[in-house]
Formats: structure tokens, C-alpha cells, sequence
């Protein structure tokens, strides 16, 4: 046995250490931000769908094909944050994602929000919003999409449903 395998186990030890204690925990960094990828979206249609809607909206107007006849739109939630906390918001982390589908059933848009929390968007309840590609991935995504609509138009709902309009 080399006397040296003991210093070289230390040194491995130590930044094993080092880089556990440098990374970031929401637990203990309750301002770290949740920033969704791509995987976070992934298999999106085995989520809870929590709501099925048929036909013009009146409250879309011409959001999300709110005015288009035989649109459906399929709202579906991450089942780890369905539920809101006491304080009525949804816990950092939250995904929903919507699927407009045209009168034949296929795909028009599929748009989606993700309570980012921390620092980012914070007049809005930390949402971010997302365009996703048919496959589920990121297309485009911040917190001023088309031109500050969405913090817009969901923030009529911020205080009694934290931005989701659904549930």
C-alpha cells in the first residue's frame, strides 16, 4: 500500500465537499430560481389534464384561439405542484402547459407557464412563459412574451388563482 493513496483520497474528499456545498438548494437558498429546460416539459400529456374547453372563450378574446370556433384548448398541470399553497400560490417549480388543437385535432400552439420564482419576473408571481415546439421543447420562452401579454392578460387572475386561469 502507497502512503500517498491517503493524501490523493483526502484531496478527492475534499472537493467532493467543496462543490456539494457550493450548490444550490432551493431548501437553503429560498431566493434560487426554478429554470425550466426542456426535459422539464417532456412527456407533458400524461400530466394532469385539468381542463378540456370547446369553442370561442369570451375571456381569451383572440388569445390562444379564444375566438376561433372548434378550437379546444387542453390544460394540463406537473402533478408534483398541483396544489397551491395556504397562501394561494402555486409552489416554485409549477408547470402548466396548454395544447390549442384546431377543429380537426391538430396542433395550432402549444404555449406553457413555469412559477420561476426567485428574483425573475417578480411583479407577476415569478412566472415565465413558454412557446413549446410540437415535441414538447422550448421554442421561445422570458417573461415579456408577445409583447407583455401574457403578464397582461393573467394577471387578472393573480389574486384569487396566481395567474392560472383553470384551476
Amino acid at each position: 500500500m502507497k502512503i500517498t493513496s491517503i493524501p490523493n483520497s483526502l484531496a478527492i474528499f475534499f472537493i467532493i465537499a467543496f462543490f456539494y456545498a457550493c450548490s444550490s438548494d432551493s431548501s437553503t437558498n429560498p431566493n434560487a430560481e426554478f429554470i425550466a429546460a426542456d426535459a422539464d416539459f417532456s412527456n407533458w400529456m400524461g400530466w394532469t389534464m385539468i381542463a378540456e374547453k370547446k369553442g370561442p372563450d369570451p375571456f381569451l378574446g383572440d388569445a390562444h384561439s379564444g375566438n376561433t370556433p372548434n378550437t379546444k384548448r387542453r390544460i394540463y398541470i406537473k402533478q408534483s405542484n398541483a396544489q397551491r399553497g395556504e397562501n394561494g400560490q402555486y409552489p416554485k417549480g409549477t408547470i402548466v402547459v396548454k395544447q390549442i388543437l384546431a377543429g380537426d385535432g391538430s396542433n395550432i400552439m402549444i404555449v406553457a407557464m413555469a412559477k420561476r420564482g426567485g428574483t425573475f419576473n417578480s411583479e407577476d408571481n415569478g412566472w415565465e412563459w413558454f412557446i413549446l415546439n410540437s415535441n414538447g421543447t422550448i421554442q421561445n420562452r422570458g417573461d415579456r412574451l408577445s409583447s407583455n401579454m401574457c403578464n397582461i392578460c393573467h394577471s387578472a387572475v393573480k389574486s384569487n388563482k396566481d395567474y392560472i386561469y383553470s384551476k
